[in-house]
């Protein structure tokens, strides 16, 4: 996720350990259709077609109805989703025997929204990360 971030200049990369197994963490990153609209608020919906390819197709619907395609690379511990507006990641790994480390970073793609990028940045990424970090903790903790 670093190099990933650093190569889109990410306005949103961040790192923590989750102190539950990675199995119980990993159940819930992976389970996009399920368990997205609960990580991210602006996402209502998040439709991923059927199969069992590691490369899938998915649709997002946000809280004003917008919608937006998407590529999703799905493997064991990472995550890549690709919009022609948005690209955003999530990597997990064991850490230690009861705790998860887990990076996640999105950004803008157009090259024209950089200076959006550079004050989301600065004003709601560290708090959106933390945020995003808390809920995947918290529902987690429920399975």
């Amino acid at each position: 996720m670093r190099v990933l971030s650093a190569g889109l200049r990410a306005p949103l990369h961040a790192e923590h350990r989750i102190a539950l197994p990675f199995e119980q963490v990993w159940a819930v990153v992976a389970d996009l259709e399920g368990e997205l609209p609960h990580l991210i608020p602006f996402v209502r919906e998040f439709r991923v077609a059927p199969g069992d390819s590691a490369r899938k197709t998915a649709r997002a619907v946000d809280v004003m109805g917008l919608r937006g395609d998407f590529e999703v690379r799905l493997g064991r511990g990472w995550c890549l989703m690709q919009s022609r507006l948005v690209t955003m990641g999530m990597a997990a790994e064991p850490d230690g025997d009861d705790g998860t480390r887990f990076a996640v970073c999105g950004a803008i793609r157009p090259a024209a929204l950089g200076p959006v990028q550079h004050v989301y940045r600065r004003v709601l990424g560290e708090r959106r990360a933390r945020a995003f970090f808390r809920e995947v903790e918290r529902r987690a903790a429920l399975r």
